[in-house]
């Protein structure tokens, strides 16, 4: 797929498979609690008829790709493979506004432990997961972000990168992937988010069923290759 044909993506619906619903809309212009930090009066702008986004609390900016970079915490490359569902694409230098910079700011990994930081203890509890459960299944990690330093809970992918969450937060630290967690038995259990599938855990402790976590709808056509 072309470079310009990704990019004509709809910024709309990707958000609409990421879960973001509008919070009103004026003509072509789509406005949204900004996906990218936590807010309630809405100031996410996506113009419909340029596809393009604007967070007017951050000053970001940009394409379906700029967007899918800032969400997930990826490079220009792995937003393609995200929006294409293909590894095989090949890259081209090619941007509507100039020369194009990839993620602004890589997250990096300082430590890996069991869950023991007291607000992240405390959103999981108010999540209803008990301990024992999102210990089972996550870590808390710890990372570096822009020189900074924070804490999240972590859920490992099959291809060595992480999804992160917070009480703040929710990104991945790369590469972007699916997880499976199998059990060897015939049955498949599918969720969008580590968080549903941690709530089904809680509820059925006993399950031995295999799943798979997409960890993002725009990695479905991944589960069928």
């Amino acid at each position: 797929m072309e470079i310009q044909n990704i990019k004509q993506i709809s910024i709309t619906e990707y958000l609409q498979q990421q879960g973001y619903s509008p919070a009103r809309v004026q003509g072509i212009h789509f406005w949204y609690c900004s996906p990218l930090r936590n807010e309630s009066t809405p100031s996410f702008k996506v113009n419909t008829e340029r596809n393009q986004w604007y967070d007017f609390g951050t000053g970001e900016h940009g394409d379906i790709i700029d967007l899918v970079c800032a969400l997930q915490h990826c490079t220009m490359n792995e937003a393609i493979e995200l929006l294409t569902g293909s590894k095989q694409i090949v890259h081209q230098d090619f941007s509507f506004g100039g020369e194009r910079k990839t993620s602004k700011h890589k997250l990096e990994i300082i430590s890996v432990q069991s869950l023991t930081n007291p607000y992240l203890l405390r959103y999981i509890a108010e999540r209803g997961i008990p301990l024992s459960i999102a210990n089972r299944f996550c870590s808390e990690i710890r990372y570096n972000n822009t020189n900074r330093t924070y804490y999240a809970i972590g859920f490992a992918n099959d291809a060595g990168g992480w999804e992160i969450r917070s009480p703040y937060f929710k990104g991945c630290i790369a590469p972007k992937a699916i997880t499976t967690i199998s059990k060897g038995t015939d049955v498949l259990q599918i969720f969008e988010g580590f968080m549903d599938f941690l709530s089904w855990q809680t509820l059925n402790p006993s399950s031995t069923f295999d799943t798979i976590v997409l960890n993002s709808l725009a990695l479905l056509p991944r589960i069928q290759e």
